[in-house]
């Protein structure tokens, strides 16, 4: 009688580890799809979210340069400032940056002509118009758009 204690002990033991087996096997076929799925997700969402970035920046550029050439110094120097903001805090990002290394690198002048360009629309200049539309032009020859 022992033996046939032990018998379906084993038996029922070896049908508890095969109905586990097929659980975590039927688990990972339902895990493994939604888990590709997501990092496909992922990297589409970090690339749309790099474009926004870059079109953000762009648009203030070309909102400041707007401004400017209207006369309409004060909005200009808001947008000329937020450039400025957006792409230090970009350059500072290092490899999460939405700029490669070598836009970061050739961007770099134009950053030293923030305090210049700022000035120049405070005061009410109207060369700041043409600084500023000398700006996007470099800036969207670099960022190549």
């Amino acid at each position: 009688m022992s033996e046939n204690w032990q018998s379906r002990t084993t038996h029922r033991a070896r049908g508890f580890i095969l109905h586990v087996v097929l659980l975590l096997v039927a688990f990972l076929l339902g895990f493994i799809p939604m888990w590709w799925l997501n990092s496909q997700c992922s990297s589409s969402l970090a690339e749309a979210e790099r474009q926004t970035s870059l079109a953000r920046m762009e648009n203030s550029l070309a909102s400041a340069a707007i401004y400017a050439q209207r006369g309409d110094y004060e909005t200009a120097r808001q947008a000329a400032s937020d450039f400025f903001t957006s792409l230090r805090t970009e350059t500072n990002k290092g490899v999460d940056s939405a700029l490669s290394q070598a836009e970061i690198t050739s961007l770099q002048p134009l950053v030293t002509r923030r305090d210049e360009i700022i000035t120049l629309l405070a005061r009410g200049d109207a060369t700041s118009a043409d600084l500023l539309s000398d700006l996007y032009v470099s800036y969207r020859t670099i960022v190549n758009r």
